[in-house]
């Protein structure tokens, strides 16, 4: 997973409500598993119309939100569906934050699992990034997690908090892959022991009987 430390960028402003996984991605994408080429659907129903045509109202359908890599959201953002192919979607988009004043528990915690930056505000900060976000002529924000510490377009900082822990493993790129990983040497230290104290764990596992198609699976006896 990619480390999150840093991030300056353009500030897309959604002010929506309640804003859910079926929208960020409808459930018609949900096909595959692989993390990569969801970013051209990500709101799909919300950025084009039936015949595939942008709808340019939406917010990522104009300059110079089509670049955005922060977006500025309404409350509960991320309701709906535990759908872990939301925050792949808004990732493959090139979102790495998302500001709001409160998320759906599931999505935020997918957020972490995934690189993406996702920060509780207060309402009136929130309303602050809203409106410098929606000024097309200087919509850039700067995200650092480090200092936990959102600097507007005028210089002004906005302070946020976050858990630590789910800090650190932005910080060092750490999924729960990577944190298991991280104990790879303990790992390997433990299957050692059991392989010479169990073996039979490590046996392949006995070939089953082949029987004739017209033989029944269950015999009665």
């Amino acid at each position: 997973m990619e480390k999150f430390t840093t991030l300056s960028g353009i500030a897309a402003p959604m002010d929506m409500m309640n804003v859910d996984t079926d929208q960020i991605i409808p459930k018609l994408h949900l096909r595959t598993i692989k993390r990569t080429g969801l970013g051209k659907v990500v709101f799909d129903e919300l950025r084009f119309n039936a015949d595939g045509s942008e709808k340019p109202d939406f917010v990522l359908n104009r300059e110079p939100y089509r670049r955005a890599s922060i977006l500025v959201a309404g409350d509960n953002f991320g309701c709906g569906s535990s759908r872990e192919h939301a925050p792949w979607a808004l990732l493959d988009f090139g979102i790495r934050c998302i500001i709001a004043t409160s998320f759906a528990d599931i999505f935020y915690n997918n957020c972490f699992k995934n690189g993406i930056l996702p920060v509780t505000v207060g309402k009136d900060d929130w309303r602050l990034l809203l409106n410098d976000a929606a000024n097309p002529k200087s919509p850039g924000l700067t995200v650092d997690l480090e200092a936990l510490k959102i600097t507007r377009p005028n210089g002004d900082p906005i302070t946020f908090e976050i858990d630590g822990f789910r800090r650190d493993c932005l910080l060092n790129g750490l999924d729960d892959i990577g944190l298991t990983l991280q104990k790879a040497d303990k790992i390997d230290a433990f299957e050692t022991v059991q392989r010479e104290q169990q073996p039979w764990l490590y046996a392949p596992a006995p070939r089953n009987k082949e029987r004739r198609c017209d033989e029944p699976a269950n015999p009665v006896r």
